[in-house]
């Protein structure tokens, strides 16, 4: 059986960056599974995946146009502390990711830096800009469940990966969000 729109891969990977640098991976214990065709996974590596078979082995670069996006300058500001009141001043210090509700959405914001009372966050994408670099092995492709199909998106919380395919969370019952 081929991964094609509908079916329910099963994956291990490891997720680098252009400098060699490990994002995320998930081997054959702790495997990556998702539905293909439902928007789970950044489109590039799920275009890479389509047509593979149980056993295939591949390596996937795709760009950061059909990963994360590039950087949006736009993304990012400067607010007052102010706009914090109430959060631990430990919790201000670059690094740190919140969600915030905003036009498109809840987004996950960084701290970018702190100066005094001024706190830079950045809406962006952890790895938006990123040219990612996948290798990785089918290890199995089978048909989704109706419930499947229905809520677009794995259940099966027996396959469910502690990574995701986008570097560092985003995963719902084995899923990967696309939509950052």
């Amino acid at each position: 059986m081929q991964i094609e729109k509908n079916k329910v891969a099963t994956l291990s990977y490891t997720l680098k960056n252009k400098k060699g640098d490990l994002l995320d991976q998930a081997d054959a214990a702790h495997p990556f599974v998702y539905l293909h065709g439902a928007n789970n996974i950044i489109v590039g590596l799920e275009s890479r995946l389509a047509g593979k078979s149980k056993g295939d082995q591949l390596t996937a670069t795709v760009p950061a146009e059909e990963a994360y996006g590039l950087r949006d300058e736009n993304l990012t500001q400067a607010i007052p502390r102010k706009m914090f009141e109430g959060m631990d001043d430990s919790m201000l210090v670059a690094g740190t990711q919140f969600e915030a509700q905003t036009n498109a959405g809840i987004e996950v914001i960084t701290i970018s830096k702190v100066e005094g009372d001024t706190i830079y966050i950045d809406a962006n994408h952890p790895l938006a800009g990123e040219e990612l670099h996948f290798d990785i092995e089918v290890l199995d492709v089978r048909e989704a469940t109706p419930e499947e199909l229905a809520h677009g998106h794995v259940h099966s919380h027996a396959h469910t990966s502690s990574g995701c395919g986008c570097g560092g969370g985003g995963h719902n019952d084995g899923g990967c969000y696309s939509g950052h």
